[in-house]
């Protein structure tokens, strides 16, 4: 009884911290609550998050934003055309000493630090976004051999103008993968908007304050494993991932007509961490079933793809996870 008191008054610290860090956040970027939510519910997990949007809609002044609130060293890297694999990890240059002999020494690139920003990813060739892969996973990467590891913690928070601008390259099925959540940044809508232009064309911007360290961020992300999850809830998971894969055999006509591919293990074990954080984030001790719907499209819009035939007819992909997702609640709810 003593523990599971002592794991309460623990989540109901770790809920209104989260609550102090949103209303710091908000102070720079104005608005749009549910992105600043995913945001969070991507560090507080301990993954990664792909913010895509329009560009001038504050995804940089947002990252930037939670470099501070959350009390994280960052680093920025603007993906271009021409940038190179060595760009991001770093190489190994030959030096000469003041006695003749020569030796390599290992120049550290922007990826080692806690919180990466890479900027407009699919600007750069799939070389290069394959930089990423091992570092995204296991929080380290490999250089001439050798195993190094980077900041603990470690996050991406990379941000993708839409695939249909010029310029731009699809990224790997494999990297998305490895993606917490996909954050659809939207264009404000009017009120928010003109709070927008108000307070930040004057001549003082406003300014947000660290809430986190690395030490909190941390237990954070160690406290959000120990939130109880039901098996109700459990089970709903299993049946949403399991049904949106064409190839099994619960899945519904729609997927199976209309999805080429669905997500794997990674997107339930996503959808375990998150809907944790998302009951944390209106503050409740544990998860429910509306939670699980509610992180959905975040956490499976990326790990789908959509056939020839689908496209061609309009189907829209967050659509049919929103169908999927209520149709697996009702049959969850009327057993």
């Amino acid at each position: 009884m003593a523990d599971t008191d002592a794991l309460v008054a623990e989540i109901d610290a770790l809920g209104a911290k989260l609550a102090e860090a949103k209303a710091s956040i908000t102070n720079r970027f104005i608005g749009q609550e549910r992105v600043v939510d995913l945001t969070l519910t991507s560090l507080i997990c301990g993954g990664h998050g792909l913010l895509i949007g329009q560009p001038g809609l504050g995804k940089t002044r947002l990252v930037d934003t939670l470099s501070t609130v959350m009390g994280l060293t960052g680093n920025r890297i603007q993906f271009t055309p021409d940038l190179m694999p060595a760009d991001i990890l770093g190489s190994e240059v030959l030096e000469t000493g003041e006695d003749g002999s020569r030796s390599f020494r290992f120049i550290e690139g922007p990826i080692f630090c806690q919180l990466l920003m890479a900027d407009e990813i699919n600007r750069a060739s799939p070389r290069t976004q394959s930089a990423l892969l091992q570092a995204m996973q296991e929080k380290e990467v490999t250089v001439a051999g050798e195993h190094r590891a980077l900041g603990m913690p470690f996050h991406v928070l990379a941000t993708q103008n839409p695939i249909e601008q010029e310029g731009t390259y699809p990224l790997p099925e494999a990297q998305l993968d490895r993606f917490l959540v996909q954050i659809d940044v939207l264009n404000p809508d009017r009120d928010t908007e003109r709070d927008i232009l108000l307070s930040t064309t004057g001549i003082e911007d406003a300014q947000s304050h660290q809430v986190f360290d690395t030490t909190s961020l941390l237990a954070a992300q160690t406290l959000i494993r120990r939130m109880p999850v039901g098996d109700a809830v459990v089970e709903t998971i299993l049946d949403l991932v399991r049904a949106c894969r064409p190839d099994e055999p619960e899945a519904p006509e729609i997927v199976r007509d209309s999805v080429s591919w669905g997500p794997g293990p990674r997107a339930a074990q996503a959808l375990m961490l998150t809907v944790r954080a998302q009951a944390l984030l209106d503050g409740r001790l544990a998860p429910s079933a509306d939670d699980v719907i509610k992180m959905a499209r975040p956490v499976l819009m990326h790990r789908m793809a959509l056939s020839f035939s689908a496209r061609a007819r309009g189907v829209e992909l967050g659509a049919l996870i929103d169908q999927v997702a209520a149709q697996v609640t009702r049959i969850e709810a009327a057993a």
